[in-house]
């Protein structure tokens, strides 16, 4: 995506709103280009934004004071996120870190809140919204306990073409395998592997600093 006005036009929330509801809508978000490995909110802020990502990918990660630090999800182009923070109205609880260069929408708090008391259509939103990522978790904690690196990593990648959470996804993919291994917990040279084994399967087709899915079905059975 190129902008925040289509940005708005794929996101499904959005569909319903009049042409001044939108307008409304971008006087209360500003956009923000975060550097590769910029942080795009931390850990333990006040939570005053709902966020988007007009272009790029982030991770959304927690660092211990131990040093321990894991990922939980890559989030890319056409993606909203954070509203759980928001309904809880607490500090955040993770960070969220750009990968690459990236532009990402904050949208303010008071314009989510306005849209959350009288909007039928938005609430019917995030209700889906939850539910997917519920679902997106659930599902990462059984393929790391029954799923060998491959099949994984198969999933890994699957999981970042969900048409809600991700409307804006296409199905080449600008991503470096040290990118994927940051999202899937593996390192560089077991990526290295786990691609060759999937493009040995016709499921994507890997170039440099590029990956096109072939067949995203196939991916989200492989290791069955």
């Amino acid at each position: 995506m190129d902008s925040l006005d289509e940005m708005l036009q794929a996101s499904v929330w959005a569909s319903g709103l009049s042409a001044d509801q939108l307008e409304q809508i971008k006087k209360d978000c500003l956009v923000r280009t975060i550097p590769a490995g910029g942080y795009v909110c931390m850990q333990g802020e006040p939570v005053e934004h709902w966020l988007g990502i007009v272009d790029g990918l982030v991770k959304m990660a927690s660092n211990w004071s131990s040093g321990k630090t894991t990922s939980f999800i890559g989030l890319s182009s056409g993606s909203w996120f954070g509203e759980g923070s928001l309904l809880k109205d607490e500090v955040r609880r993770y960070d969220v870190i750009a990968l690459r260069e990236s532009r990402i929408v904050y949208m303010k708090r008071a314009r989510f809140q306005e849209m959350l008391d009288h909007s039928i259509s938005f609430n019917r939103f995030l209700l889906m919204q939850l539910n997917e990522r519920l679902g997106q978790f659930i599902g990462m904690l059984e393929h790391e306990r029954l799923l060998d690196p491959d099949a994984r990593l198969a999933r890994c990648l699957a999981s970042m073409f969900n048409p809600l959470l991700y409307p804006g996804s296409s199905l080449t993919l600008r991503i470096s395998q040290e990118e994927i291994g940051l999202l899937a917990g593996m390192s560089r040279q077991r990526v290295n592997q786990a691609l060759h084994r999937l493009e040995e399967a016709t499921l994507l087709r890997v170039d440099y600093g590029t990956l096109t899915i072939l067949d995203l079905a196939g991916l989200r059975r492989f290791g069955e």
